[in-house]
């Protein structure tokens, strides 16, 4: 599943989030998508969520760089679950910070594969539940 759509479209949003180029970043999102910012924090919205990722990039000093690991999507009616290791590189820290994140994307007629819900924190989210 290495050759999706969208995991090609994810690495691309990743440069664009360490490039911090954040109107290319905008043309991944569905005009109605949500981001976890942090767990109980979401952003609706591409207004939103651009200002949640300048507010990351400033809380990390401008030194965020997002790549990732392991992935399977499981697409169906146009729809695509992505489950992904993301990695956080941060300035000149050894190791990143790892999540299995969780991304739904929806196939657009005209515009192709969007992320309408990007969940960086996976099923951590729960918490101990």
């Amino acid at each position: 599943m290495s050759d999706h759509d969208v995991l090609k479209l994810i690495k691309r949003a990743d440069k664009a989030i360490t490039a911090e180029d954040f109107d290319t970043l905008m043309d991944f999102y569905a005009d109605d998508a949500v981001l976890v910012v942090q767990p109980g924090q979401i952003a609706k919205g591409k207004p939103h969520i651009r200002q949640a990722f300048e507010a990351i990039a400033k809380h990390f000093q401008n030194t965020l760089t997002v790549t990732q690991g392991a992935a399977q999507v499981i697409e169906g009616g146009g729809t695509a679950l992505v489950i992904m290791e993301t990695l956080l590189h941060i300035g000149d820290a050894s190791q990143p910070i790892k999540r299995r994140a969780t991304y739904v994307f929806r196939n657009d007629e005209t515009r192709g594969w969007l992320c309408a819900v990007d969940n960086s924190y996976g099923t951590d989210l729960l918490g101990n539940a």
